[in-house]
Parts: structure tokens; sequence; C-alpha cells
């Protein structure tokens, strides 16, 4: 992939899909995590949980937008996470998302690899903006020349 192909899907669109915060999984989520159950999904964790679980692509229909494959070793980068409405068990969230920035760069040690980050939206059923989740993956090109 060159830099301008990579450059060019900034501003792609995911699928999205919706997701319901059942109770069961809320209280297995939380229990996994050992918080308290009177956190319900109001945990910001459920927010990433959400964003990503209903994405739309699976981890490696990402990889694949971006001409890499889990055997690259794609490695998770920052993520910042913005709630205005905690999330409710029991209610169903819609998600949509976006390639918001794409960029490559050239390490000493690691050779070339491209950060991508894209951003998640939780909407409620008003279709409301209730949570944020921007996130980016760090692809290594290894071969690709510095």
């Amino acid at each position: 992939m060159t830099e301008d192909e990579l450059t060019a899907l900034v501003g792609t669109r995911m699928p999205g899909g919706s997701r319901t915060l059942e109770k069961w999984w809320v209280t297995l989520v939380l229990d996994a995590m050992e918080c308290s159950p009177e956190d319900g999904a109001s945990h910001p964790t459920f927010v990433f949980l959400v964003a990503t679980g209903s994405m739309g692509w699976t981890w490696n229909e990402l990889f694949d937008v971006f001409h890499a494959t889990e055997a690259d070793g794609p490695m998770f980068g920052e993520t910042n996470t913005t709630v205005h409405t905690p999330l409710q068990t029991g209610e169903t969230y819609t998600v949509r998302g976006e390639i918001v920035s794409a960029a490559r760069k050239t390490g000493k040690k690691t050779g070339v690899f491209d950060i991508v980050g894209y951003r998640l939206d939780v909407l409620d059923a008003q279709a409301e903006l209730v949570a944020s989740t921007t996130n980016s993956i760090v692809f290594p090109r290894r071969g690709e020349a510095a």
C-alpha cells in the first residue's frame, strides 16, 4: 500500500451495527473486570466493547482495508473515550464509525509503519450521541523502504 493509498482511506465509513446491552452480558463483563454489579453498563469499558463489537467489520476485515493481516502484527495504539450519557443495561445502541486519520511514519528501530485512527460513535434509540471512542492501530510495514 502506498502512502497516497493510505491517506485516501481517511473518511471511509465503517458499516456500523447495533448492540443491546443484555443484563447477562453486562454481569459477565463486570464480573470478569472484578467491578461492582452496581456499576452496570455505565462503566466506560462498555463504550469500547459496544463500539468495536458493532463497527460492522471484524478485526480481519479492518486489517484488509489497510492491506494488512493479523500475521503482520498490528498493534493497538491510543484510545480516547468520551461518555456524554452513561450506557444503560437493556438499551439498544447504534454504532457508526469512520477512519479519521492515517499517517506513515519511520522509526530507527521499527522501520516503516502506519498509524490509522478510527472513531466510533454510539447513539441511543433517539439517535442522540451518547459516547465516542477514538482509537488507533499501528500497522508495521516490514519490507517497505524508509
